[in-house]
């Protein structure tokens, strides 16, 4: 039998998971669900685009809760209190510079499932977070990126 692949997140990340499925649920399901009967109620359904835009939105939304169903059941919750402080794993915050002399980069090394790189928190899979993963503070690393190799120094690792 396959290994189920589990899902690695901070406490936060699956907090957020379970607020965005309760809202799915309860919120956005019923809202398309009374989409879906006012349509209805326009009469022939073969041509009626509000009724086809709603049974769409509603795929799209329960293919969304069963996703999330999934990933809360193989959750990983990472506590950070049972690792090292200088060990980079998911759920700390990294600050690094490219080497020789660039600008230090931070970020938090996040589940892909709470990932937001615009807010600075890169998925555990990303190119530069499987690189830094499982290194200290002062250690060089050579990082495989699609754009080439990048060698960076690590500055600092924390606690998200």
């Amino acid at each position: 039998m396959a290994e189920q692949k589990s899902y690695p997140m901070t406490a936060e990340g699956k907090v957020k998971l379970e607020q965005e499925l309760e809202d799915l649920k309860m919120n956005k399901r019923p809202e398309v669900i009374n989409r879906i009967q006012i349509a209805r109620s326009y009469g022939d359904l073969s041509e009626n685009s509000e009724y086809e835009s709603a049974k769409d939105e509603q795929s799209m939304l329960e293919s969304r809760i069963s996703t999330v169903e999934h990933m809360l059941q193989y959750a990983a919750v990472i506590d950070n209190n049972e690792t090292e402080q200088d060990l980079i794993t998911v759920g700390k915050k990294v600050t690094f510079k490219e080497l020789p002399d660039e600008e230090p980069e931070t970020y938090t090394i996040v589940g892909a499932a709470e990932a937001d790189p615009l807010s600075g928190k890169i998925s555990n899979d990303s190119p530069i977070a499987k690189g830094l993963l499982d290194h200290r503070v002062g250690e060089e690393v050579t990082i495989d990126i699609p754009a080439g190799d990048m060698k960076v120094k690590i500055l600092t690792v924390e606690p998200a």
